[in-house]
């Protein structure tokens, strides 16, 4: 009897390695690659894995002070659980980015600082992506294969985006971008429309 418990117990060890190993590695998966034009997406992702994993303290806080002899175990606690983060961390990064950028950032740095350096190398011109955000919205057009709710959700994200970098379009401009976006199947919906009376 004690054989076949002690047996289920290391299938059950075995199965909750290979799971929480399995739940790891698709969560870091999640994370794209860092390529230049999509460093905002990048950090949302490995904020959310860090966040979600537990790992993200170090991102969080600050490196706590070294230990020394005289460090409680409350401080040798902290810092191990601190120094663990950081070095997943800087892991689950480093393997996210372009392998050419690796060699390039210092070993030396916290979690915290290499984001920051990654930050100030790939961080998006504003100029640019309102440039592409833009032409993305006045370019999209309605294919009747999606759901025409989903498609206008679009086009609002999209203005929304352009909001948030400080170019906002009026809600009537918006509606006209849409309209016109919309194949002939919906003339009688863009007649409605326009012949509405003003409010």
């Amino acid at each position: 009897m004690e054989f076949i418990v002690s047996l289920c117990f290391i299938c059950f060890v075995l199965f909750s390695v290979n799971t929480s190993a399995s739940v790891i590695f698709a969560n870091v998966n999640s994370i794209p690659l860092l390529n230049g034009t999509n460093f905002k997406d990048w950090k949302e992702n490995v904020s959310i894995v860090l966040g979600c994993m537990d790992l993200d303290l170090a991102l969080r806080t600050d490196k706590p002070a070294a230990l020394t002899a005289e460090s409680t175990a409350d401080q040798k606690r902290d810092f191990e659980r601190w120094d663990r983060s950081n070095r997943m961390c800087l892991m689950i990064m480093k393997r996210g980015i372009p392998e050419s950028f690796r060699g390039s950032m210092s070993d030396e740095v916290t979690a915290k600082e290499f984001l920051e350096q990654i930050e100030k190398r790939f961080i998006k011109n504003d100029k640019a992506e309102i440039s592409t955000t833009l032409l993305n919205l006045i370019s999209i057009k309605y294919k009747g294969q999606e759901n025409i709710r989903e498609y206008i959700m679009e086009m609002s994200h999209l203005a929304s985006k352009l909001k948030a970098l400080k170019l906002e379009l009026s809600d009537d401009l918006l509606v006209h971008l849409i309209l016109i976006s919309l194949p002939a199947q919906f003339s009688q919906f863009k007649i409605s429309y326009n012949c509405q009376k003003e409010k």
